[in-house]
């Protein structure tokens, strides 16, 4: 199912996100969280390229068992060092598969690298690209705290505008732990006639090694209150797990009584962790 149509078929989707094994890893445990995620019974389960954009037949293993679960599955395509020819062998794979939804990425350069080696410069070419075939759903990337690359709001919302241009269907947020900024970033969207479903992106921190990873990785600012619980509970792993659920929880309750109905849960490949999450909301996410 197209996950257009599923925005428009439910009130509130929870999806989860995951990430394939590395090239040569065995993929039995990877099997198991695929089924453990699809009991949950989400609207969609999203699957990365892994780390660096890699593993791109990984990907689509992993989303062939997402399907085989009965579950509408989102396969990332990463623009980054591909060439135009490998981009459509790529999508004749995944058609020949059935699989309908696609999350058009650029990819992060690696330090040092300021452009891209392949055809795509940007996400918006490569949805472009995906849009000419005619039967596929494409998501895009959006940063609440602005991109970082972009130097101003007003930048980043247009080079948004462009990639709706070219095709994209929905936006997903990158991670944010403060729901404020979502909100002042989705009033600047509709200021400019961006009214595409944005879906909120929620990261659950529940030990202490991913903290600073994360802050790093994201350049989300950390709220004081977040800061106060990672102080006195990242030394002890039982509670930082169960603050970390409670956390992601609470802003989810939070967005969705603001009408942000659209949740995306960065799974980190732990169905315990989002299980703990739906299974606390579970009547809201009724």
């Amino acid at each position: 199912m197209k996950i257009s149509e599923i925005f428009t078929s439910r009130e509130i989707t929870v999806s989860l996100e995951l990430f394939p094994p590395k090239p040569g890893a065995g993929f039995a445990d990877m099997k198991k969280i695929v089924r453990e995620c699809a009991d949950l019974k989400p609207s969609f389960i999203s699957v990365t390229c892994g780390a660096g954009g890699g593993g791109s037949q990984n990907t689509l293993e992993v989303v062939r068992e997402v399907e085989a679960g009965g579950v509408s599955s989102l396969a990332h395509l990463v623009a980054m060092e591909l060439r135009r020819d490998e981009i459509s062998e790529m999508l004749d794979d995944l058609e020949a598969n059935g699989i309908v939804n696609i999350m058009a990425l650029r990819g992060d350069f690696p330090p040092g690298v300021t452009e891209n080696s392949g055809d795509f410069r940007y996400a918006s070419d490569l949805i472009a690209e995906i849009k000419k075939r005619g039967n596929f759903c494409v998501g895009g990337a959006c940063y609440p705290e602005g991109h970082p690359e972009a130097g101003t709001w007003q930048h980043d919302i247009e080079n948004l505008k462009i990639k709706i241009d070219a095709g994209c269907e929905f936006l997903t947020t990158q991670m944010f732990f403060d729901n404020n900024i979502l909100y002042n970033f989705m009033y600047r969207l509709l200021k400019n006639g961006i009214n595409v479903p944005i879906v909120a992106g929620i990261m659950p921190v529940t030990n202490a090694r991913q903290i600073q990873r994360i802050f790093k990785l994201s350049g989300a600012p950390v709220p004081p209150r977040f800061k106060a619980i990672t102080d006195r509970f990242s030394n002890n792993p039982k509670a930082m797990r169960q603050a970390g659920i409670a956390y992601a929880s609470e802003q989810i309750i939070d967005l969705i009584a603001n009408g942000v109905n659209n949740i995306h849960i960065y799974t980190m490949n732990k169905p315990e962790i989002a299980g703990s999450i739906m299974k606390n909301l579970s009547e809201i996410f009724r």
